[in-house]
C-alpha cells in the first residue's frame, strides 16, 4: 500500500511544484479557506492512482468533499489532503505537504506526508516509520528509519503557524513547556515522529484529512494522538451532532511513550 501512496504523492508533488514555481492565484471556498489549482490538480492525480490500485476502497478527499462528492464509507477508506498548508503555499513558504492515509476501524494504519518543496517525505505503517529523501527529479534517493524520542525534562512543543490559539499558551504553561516552535501543515506530526519535538497541542478546528497521514506516521514511529479526554483520536466520524462529518475535536499529539490513555 505504501508503494502506491508513494507513487501518488510524488506525482502530485511534481504537479504542485510546477504550479508553485509558476505562481498561481487562489480563491475562497464556502468555508472561507483558500484553494488553488494545485489542490485540485494534485487531488485528481492521487484519486486516479488510488482508484487504479484499490478500486473497492472509498476515498474521502478534501476538494471532492467541498464539491459535494462524499462516498459512503465502511470500516476502511482513504483520507486525502492533496495540499495541506495552502496558506503556506500561497505565501511562498515551503512547508506545504501532500497527505494520503488509510483508515481501518477508526485508526490510521498507513500514511505518507510529502513536502515537495523541501525534498522530504515521511511514511508509516505497521510500527515502522521512515524519512524519505527526494531529489529534483522526484526520485527517492535515501530512506532512514525514524522513531520518537523519550520525553525529555525540557520538552519542545509545536504549534500551528496559521491557527494558533490562546488555549495553546495555557496548555504550554500548565505543562511547564517553555520552548515552542510554529510550523505549518502536517509536518508537525512528522517532527514528533523523527524525534525533533515532543508535543503538538491543537485547540483549533481540523478535519480528518488534515491529520490522518501525519498521525499514521507518528503512531508508526511510537507516538500517539489523543483527544482531551485522553482517548485515541479516531477517524470516520460521521453523523456528528455537534459538528460536520469528518471534523476532529481538539487533540494533543505526543512523541515518546506517552500512554494513549493518559489524560492530556
Amino acid at each position: 500500500m505504501l508503494e502506491a501512496f508513494e507513487r501518488a504523492a510524488l506525482e502530485a508533488g511534481k504537479a504542485i511544484m510546477q504550479i508553485y514555481l509558476d505562481g498561481c492565484p487562489s480563491v475562497r471556498k464556502a468555508d472561507n479557506s483558500p484553494v488553488t489549482i494545485a489542490d485540485e490538480q494534485a487531488e485528481r492525480i492521487i484519486i486516479a492512482e488510488l482508484e487504479a490500485a484499490f478500486p473497492r476502497t472509498p476515498i474521502i478527499a478534501e476538494e471532492s468533499v467541498a464539491a459535494g462528492n462524499v462516498p459512503a464509507i465502511g470500516s476502511s477508506f482513504f483520507l486525502v489532503d492533496p495540499l495541506d498548508g495552502t496558506r503556506e503555499f500561497i505565501d511562498g513558504r515551503r512547508e506545504f505537504t501532500v497527505n494520503i492515509a488509510y483508515i481501518s476501524d477508526g485508526r490510521p494504519l498507513a500514511g505518507i506526508v510529502y513536502a515537495p518543496a523541501l525534498g522530504i517525505a515521511f511514511s508509516g505503517q505497521n510500527d515502522k516509520a521512515e524519512k524519505l529523501f527526494i531529489d529534483d527529479h522526484f526520485q527517492v534517493t535515501r530512506r532512514a528509519a525514524i522513531r520518537v524520542r523519550p520525553q525529555p525534562a525540557d520538552r519542545m512543543a509545536l504549534a500551528s503557524r496559521s491557527h494558533n490559539s490562546p488555549q495553546t499558551d495555557v496548555f504550554l504553561a500548565a505543562n511547564a513547556i517553555s520552548r515552542c516552535t510554529n510550523i505549518g501543515s502536517s509536518l508537525k506530526f512528522c517532527m514528533l515522529a523523527e524525534g525533533l519535538a515532543d508535543v503538538y497541542p491543537r485547540f483549533t478546528r481540523t478535519m480528518e484529512w488534515d491529520t490522518a497521514a501525519g498521525d499514521a506516521v507518528l503512531r508508526a514511529a511510537g507516538g500517539s494522538t489523543v483527544t482531551l479526554d485522553g482517548l485515541p483520536l479516531t477517524y470516520g466520524k460521521i453523523s456528528q451532532t455537534h459538528d460536520t462529518d469528518f471534523a476532529n475535536p481538539n487533540f494533543i499529539s505526543w512523541g515518546g511513550m506517552r500512554s494513549a490513555l493518559e489524560r492530556a
